[in-house]
């Protein structure tokens, strides 16, 4: 379920409503959003920079995620269903569908707009969604945490495993000072930013009270978003606990935590006083780090965190009964992990793999996030999904890349602080008993059973991209998600529950609602290219183009205004469990079951920190399918397991795109 990553806008107003914001497991504004800083202000060594706004100053006026009107729901639930069920199953789902809606589905739909009422500080999706993530008992790997890896460093020398590990950790430390001091800039949309995104709008705004902020941004087209789930980004960690996990969050830890060979260290990277501990001596400690000879453990502590939950959550009881309750404590409070790896990446896919997920002993993969820094310098974060969707994450990678870039605090000629970093520098030890290495050998195992079927491949189509696309009116998504939808149908020959991550983070604890880019438009669409061809005009093709593109493009606006129909479902069949009711015949349905086993898991990133993401299908026989529409080209890096063929997929896919492009430049088909 890694619905990471998008940071899609479109500048598609709805009302008094914001603006239609797209993004993924893991979207943020500021991949497309210009961030402009005050030039008067010193942001010194200790902050990335000090914000005109107060960082929360919008949160407590956001608008509430709105409960749809359940008729728009089933309209939409319907519409979705259409073009993955024949004729007979539809007529079925129709009928069940509108019995809910005349039945059960309104009492619980009336229950749940009266819970939300009495909750005005949240959102009706926020606790369900927390719980859904939460008491999964799947390994958090490959299943949950995705990963996004840095652009490299435009200065070589800085690519040096050390200097670059040195830099990040000195820009996340700026980055959290500034977050807790409340000096980070808000995160903002600004549709005028000649107007919003200006020192004087600025210094006008502080001064509106909190609670009508968001009106005075929106009188000037800018759009704040929803940052509460930022404050989970440091000194947080997953906590396995029988049935439902915990999330836990220790604000006073200063310390780093970093793995080396599956070997744990521990050092602070903030002082006494509260203050970035000289980069220096940062520096010296991880040069240490990485020089200390110690052999990988036989039995790495690390790799229980990829366990099943139960049984992890079983095991630390263990760990934390055989004596090691300090060193679990010391873990869990660290301001993040940063885990250095040995190996240098050969290409895009050993990147792939080593950042979604290693080799299981040198993690700790329930930290909120955790920092990888391969032997050659290539970076990347893995992140922990249950606290947060990536907004938070990709403006942390984004902030810390500009800082590293910018303005990194240590060189290839920084000589390391003359200090003592074996006394300063902590390795955790671990007492196991035999039961403890049972549970290590027996994940270890499990762990490699696991990876080993993932395939990971890419593909780069040079043909064109998000420039051409916009000159003939057509959305990059929307194209994007077409070819996927033609890729498949040529793979396979039928059309299958598809599933984009939007982000809902314009309202108070917005979360994510689905698009579902397989409709009754892409179907039409694909067959005509795939099954039909030399049936239809270039004229045709075109306008079947234009009519996926423009319904796409209605599904993305809903689900940014918290008008899809996923979540509203998926609240409402919480709600009936919660109560202990039957289930509604409407969720016994196998076209339900089928519209959530989504096959394709798509979702899209385009950013100047990042070179590419990544996750795991979301079901055994699905692909995960990470993308990015660029000005000239367009990326994917899907992922599979043996069930599904995602070589011959991509295969599929660049087939797909020559096909649409050629059509976009007025030119008949070939047949391949």
């Amino acid at each position: 379920m890694a619905y990471f990553l998008s940071s899609h806008i479109t500048s598609t107003l709805w009302k008094l409503k914001p603006l239609a914001l797209k993004t993924t497991c893991v979207g943020s504004v500021l991949a497309v959003n210009q961030r402009k800083y005050s030039s008067k202000d010193d942001a010194g060594s200790e902050y990335l920079h000090r914000s005109i706004v107060p960082t929360m100053h919008y949160q407590k006026s956001l608008p509430r995620l709105p409960v749809p009107k359940l008729e728009d729901t089933i309209r939409r639930y319907l519409a979705a269903q259409r073009p993955l069920l024949d004729d007979e199953n539809y007529s079925n789902t129709v009928k069940l569908a509108h019995d809910f809606q005349n039945g059960i589905g309104k009492q619980l739909h009336e229950e749940l707009v009266a819970q939300d009422k009495m909750n005005k500080h949240t959102s009706y999706i926020s606790a369900p969604w927390f719980d859904m993530y939460l008491s999964a008992r799947e390994s958090v790997v490959l299943n949950f945490n995705p990963f996004m890896s840095f652009n490299p460093d435009p200065k070589p020398e800085y690519n040096d495993q050390l200097i670059r590990a040195t830099n990040i950790v000195c820009s996340a430390v700026r980055f959290m000072k500034t977050l807790r001091a409340g000096l980070l800039e808000p995160e903002v949309f600004h549709l005028n930013p000649a107007k919003s995104n200006t020192d004087s709008f600025k210094k006008f705004i502080r001064w509106v009270p909190s609670s009508v902020s968001w009106f005075g941004a929106y009188m000037v087209n800018a759009y704040p978003l929803d940052m509460s789930q930022y404050f989970r980004l440091f000194n947080s960690t997953r906590i396995p606990k029988p049935k439902t996990d915990e999330l836990c969050t220790h604000q006073k830890g200063n310390h780093l935590l970093v793995m080396k060979r599956g070997n744990m260290y521990v050092f602070d990277v903030v002082d006494r006083d509260g203050n970035l501990v000289k980069p220096t001596e940062i520096l010296s400690h991880l040069k240490y780090i990485l020089a200390d000879p110690t052999p990988a453990p036989v039995c790495p502590v690390g790799v229980l965190t990829s366990e099943n939950r139960d049984v992890w959550a079983g095991l630390r009881e263990k760990l934390l009964e055989a004596g090691n309750r300090e060193a679990v404590q010391i873990v869990d409070s660290a301001l993040f992990c940063l885990c250095l790896d040995e190996e240098e990446m050969r290409d895009h896919i050993h990147i792939s793999h080593n950042m979604l997920h290693g080799d299981g002993c040198n993690r700790w993969y329930d930290k909120s996030f955790s920092l990888i820094l391969s032997k050659d310098g290539q970076a990347a974060i893995n992140f922990e999904h249950s606290w947060g969707d990536g907004v938070a994450v990709l403006r942390f990678q984004n902030e810390v890349f500009k800082d590293t870039t910018e303005r990194p605090l240590v060189g290839p000629t920084t000589p390391p602080a003359p200090i003592d970093s074996a006394s300063a520098v902590q390795r955790l030890e671990f007492k196991l008993s035999p039961d403890l290495e049972h549970g290590i050998a027996k994940a270890k195992e499990n762990f490699q059973a696991a990876v080993s079927k993932l395939t990971i491949h890419a593909m780069e189509f040079k043909r064109g991209g998000k420039e051409q696309l916009k000159k003939k009116k057509l959305s990059p998504d929307a194209i994007a998600q077409l070819a996927f939808q033609m890729g498949f149908l040529r793979q396979y020959g039928k059309t299958v529950a598809t599933y984009e991550s939007c982000s809902t983070a314009a309202f108070k604890h917005g979360r994510t609602e689905t698009i579902r880019p397989a409709t009754t438009y892409t179907q039409r669409c694909a067959q005509a290219f795939v099954q039909q061809l030399g049936q239809h005009s270039v004229e045709q093709l075109q306008g079947m183009l234009d009519a996926c593109s423009k319904y796409h493009g209605q599904l993305t606006k809903e689900a940014a205004m918290g008008q899809g129909f996923d979540r509203h479902l998926f609240a409402m069949r919480y709600l009936s469990n919660s109560k202990g009711m039957e289930m509604p015949n409407l969720y016994q349905d196998p076209a339900y079951t089928a519209i959530n086993h989504n096959i394709l898991s798509t979702s899209t990133l385009t950013s100047p920190a990042v070179s590419l993401g990544g996750f795991a299908p979301v079901v055994p026989d699905g692909f995960g399918v990470g993308y990015g529409v660029h000005d000239d080209w367009i990326g994917c890096n899907v992922s599979s397991y043996p069930t599904r063929n995602v070589h011959e997929f991509l295969q599929c896919v660049q087939k797909s795109l020559e096909d649409i492009f050629t059509v976009i430049d007025g030119k008949p088909i070939k047949s391949s």
